[in-house]
């Protein structure tokens, strides 16, 4: 992957190595199925790499946290009408406004999205953590898959948990119903009706042609941020999904090539050591690349996605906070030109420009939080991948040094007994 693809506020924070610094080199001991150990193979200093300080702040956190929650346990419901999956959400805490200190209730992926859409609708400009789509992704063939539904699982984990350690949206009431009634159907009642929302699209449509009349630049560069970030992840997501693809393409060729060496030993039998040796060597590298692709199937296509989803999301908050200055210009507008009813357009107005200067203040707080943990996150996938990919190629070259030692060995014995002959 091009290092352009990267946003480039993560390449400051990645670890930084001194040129000069010598590198303590450590050994494995890799051995074939049915062979002598193998000989050292060098390692990096990045396989002992630990980010200490994250980790401490992660300590940290831990135990300020005052609420725990796990989702778990999906099951799947069948019934005349649809097919679905219901997850368990396990809570712990010790806040006060709960009646209890642990909670158990069980729920499906819609309920998780009327969470989300309760808490956009009542706070607009803060941003909340997207969920993994609701149609089968790309590469999942049915979404009852086993595969599916444990990346499903932990993205909704992954939800909760950042609501819960946000410190606005963790206090939400509709957060606090989610966590712990057994029925979510008398609350959705309570939400705004169908023509309320209606309402409110056209609305926002109307704002979003007329525009803003005055632009604040430090919106206008976090709306360049996003659209710049936004290019990059999901460039380097795809590209990610395509290198993935084409891994598993040459995983099933080395399992026919190393299949191939082994039955043309049996037909070449002054041939059939190294013939042999050459499709263990294949075979086991095979078995890596395997554990190559799922490492990055499981650990850095679910961060690039995630943040692709993110994009997204940030997105919609900024044409929810367009909308909202819109929304006050427009009024404001409309009361220059009143010659009745001033004193009621005013307290109108008044309340936008209120409900602006919240939006502003809300969109600036979570706007400096949501990059502490993207860079952070971004940071750990790709350190996580890059370590991966070290064990994987160190790994291969200790199985062909194997390869290489045992047929020197051989040569040797070959030739001191034409000597002593």
């Amino acid at each position: 992957m091009s290092g352009a693809a990267v946003p480039g506020d993560i390449s400051g924070h990645m670890l930084d190595l001194d040129e000069d610094e010598d590198l303590e080199v450590f050994s494995k001991n890799i051995s074939l199925a049915g062979s002598t150990p193998m000989p050292n193979s060098p390692d990096s200093m990045v396989n002992q790499f630990r980010l200490d300080e994250e980790n401490e702040e992660e300590q940290q956190d831990a135990i300020n946290k005052d609420i725990f929650i796990t989702v778990d346990n999906p099951e799947s419901h069948i019934s005349a009408i649809e097919t679905f999956i219901m997850y368990r959400v396990v809570t712990k805490t010790t806040r006060s406004e709960f009646d209890s200190s642990q909670y158990e209730v069980r729920r499906r992926y819609q309920d998780f999205l009327w969470l989300k859409s309760r808490l956009e609708d009542n706070y607009p400009t803060l941003i909340v953590h997207p969920l993994p789509e609701k149609f089968v992704m790309k590469g999942m063939v049915d979404r009852f898959n086993d595969d599916f539904i444990e990346t499903r699982r932990k993205a909704l984990h992954r939800f909760l948990n950042r609501i819960s350690e946000h410190p606005i949206l963790s206090n939400s009431h509709y957060l606090k119903v989610f966590l712990t009634e057994e029925e979510l159907a008398p609350h959705r009642k309570q939400g705004p009706g169908f023509l309320s929302r209606m309402g409110e699209t056209m609305r926002a449509m109307a704002n979003s042609v007329r525009g803003l009349r005055s632009k604040l630049e430090e919106f206008d560069v976090m709306q360049e941020y996003v659209e710049d970030f936004s290019n990059k992840i999901c460039s380097v997501d795809k590209v990610t999904q395509r290198i993935i693809k084409e891994q598993r393409e040459y995983m099933d060729e080395l399992k026919q090539y190393s299949s191939t060496y082994f039955q043309w030993a049996e037909s070449e039998k002054e041939l059939a050591e190294p013939l042999k040796g050459i499709g263990s060597c294949v075979e086991r590298c095979s078995k890596e690349t395997e554990e190559q692709v799922q490492h990055l199937s499981e650990v850095l296509v679910p961060a690039l996605h995630e943040y692709v989803l993110c994009a997204d999301t940030l997105k919609a908050v900024m044409r929810r906070r367009n909308n909202i200055q819109a929304e006050f210009e427009a009024k404001n507008e409309a009361l220059a030109s009143r010659k009745t009813d001033q004193e009621m357009w005013q307290e109108e107005v008044d309340d936008l420009a209120d409900r602006v200067e919240q939006a502003n203040n809300a969109l600036r707080g979570d706007w400096s939080r949501w990059r502490t943990r993207m860079r952070a996150d971004l940071k750990s996938a790709l350190i996580s991948s890059a370590v991966k990919n070290v064990d994987y190629y160190e790994k291969c070259l200790a199985v062909w040094e194997t390869f290489l030692l045992s047929q020197r060995a051989g040569l040797l014995e070959q030739r001191n007994g034409e000597d002593a002959s």
